[in-house]
């Protein structure tokens, strides 16, 4: 079977040869490069490419020898190197796709590559930050490990009613936007055995919020409702727009089309689920079944962070079939009741051991122990693909990665015991 087939068979909700498996499939299954440098020293692994594709988060791309030795399912539309060892392949897959990298020092003090375009500034301090037009945007203190949001990060946050935001609509795509994007998904359909993932977006909430400020937007949605709607409704134009030229462009190349909007906290949603239904339900419910519509056999990926137990149900209407993070850590989140109750619904994409527990604290057995119950719960008649509780922190130990992937290996090969 083959990995594409894999993945498609858990997102049907039958039983594969195996449980599906992916690190780095997408943004929110991913490893820092500081832990990925280290696994590799761990591994005795000489050379290669440590490649920082998203700087915020300091992720890097696993590369081909992670692809094979971890026994991985599943690939992101974004990446730059090739999946496959094989030369030739990796030739032409790099010289059409690979982009333009420079050197760049990790927080710790590794090597990596970043994108040319990749600018930050010293902040003074001993950190860095980006700048745009209105000022920083983001910053990375002399301590941190990542960048955050700065003073700048919030555009609309001046608008104190729907005369205020004037002509301002977020990009409307057009076919060159996915050119690109189409040509690189369909030499991995061709060219390649796994199952293909491209970030979309199409969120309502998290980009509001990115727009207004977080607390800001929250007082919208309970204080001035119409301009809260104002704001959701444009970005949801835009949204169903864009999602049908992609869907129409890169869809025919896909297995899943990867939406965001982070909509839980540790303790639970960050609305009530009635706030969440009059809001934001429209606006996704518009998104997804725009894309689902226009390319039936790409399965809808949400990844939703926090406690989101409550608006599961809503979440099954718009069309969501698989879901990460699957926080299990926070509030409703338990693995047994999430499968129990939904499993039948929805494919649980991720859970498989906790970031923030094990998997930085435990031992290797632990870690094992761990895997192994997670897919004892979640695997049985498919709809499972695992992979951690969230990305790879740089603080995780490298022994305990490797005890990760290959447990998710040995014990989740169907019958599932």
């Amino acid at each position: 079977m083959t990995a594409r087939e894999r993945v498609r068979h858990a997102l049907s909700h039958s039983e594969p040869d195996r449980v599906p498996i992916d690190l780095g499939g997408m943004g929110s299954t991913n490893i820092m490069a500081i832990a990925y440098n280290r696994l590799k020293v761990f591994l005795g692994i000489r050379g290669g490419t440590t490649r920082l594709y998203d700087w915020g988060q300091q992720l890097c791309e696993p590369e081909s020898w992670a692809m094979e030795r971890f026994h991985l399912d599943v690939v992101s539309l974004s990446r730059s190197l090739s999946p496959v060892s094989d030369p030739e392949r990796t030739r032409e897959f790099e010289s059409r796709f690979g982009g333009k990298w420079k050197p760049w020092v990790l927080p710790d003090g590794s090597l990596c590559e970043a994108e040319e375009s990749f600018n930050p500034e010293p902040d003074g301090n001993g950190g860095w930050q980006m700048r745009n037009e209105r000022g920083v945007w983001a910053v990375m203190p002399k301590s941190a490990l990542y960048f955050d949001g700065g003073p700048a990060n919030h555009p609309l946050d001046y608008a104190r009613s729907v005369a205020d935001l004037g002509d301002w609509k977020p990009g409307y795509a057009n076919e060159g936007s996915y050119k690109a994007a189409a040509e690189k998904a369909q030499w991995l359909h061709e060219n390649t055995d796994f199952a293909i993932m491209a970030g979309f977006g199409g969120g309502a909430l998290e980009p509001a919020q990115g727009l207004r400020g977080w607390g800001q937007f929250m007082e919208d949605l309970a204080g001035d409702p119409d301009l809260a709607d104002e704001i959701i409704g444009r970005l949801t134009d835009a949204n169903v727009h864009n999602v049908k030229l992609f869907m129409e462009m890169v869809g025919p190349y896909l297995d899943l089309v990867q939406m965001g909007d982070d909509l839980g906290t540790q303790a639970g949603p960050q609305m009530s689920p009635a706030m969440y239904h009059r809001f934001i339900h429209p606006a996704h419910k518009a998104v997804y079944q725009t894309a689902k519509k226009t390319a039936p056999n790409v399965a809808i990926f949400l990844h939703s962070c926090g406690g989101i137990r409550p608006l599961l149900p809503d979440l099954i209407d718009e069309g969501v079939e698989a879901l990460n993070p699957v926080q299990t850590n926070a509030v409703g989140m338990e693995p047994a009741g999430l499968k129990r109750d939904f499993g039948e619904k929805l494919t649980f994409w991720g859970g498989g051991a906790e970031v923030a527990g094990v998997l930085t604290y435990g031992t290797p057995d632990e870690v094992r122990a761990q895997v192994r119950e997670r897919i004892r719960i979640f695997a049985p008649g498919g709809g499972f693909v695992f992979c951690q509780v969230h990305n790879i922190q740089a603080n995780v130990p490298p022994e305990n990665i490797v005890a990760t992937y290959e447990a998710a290996y040995e014990f989740g090969r169907y019958p599932v015991s």
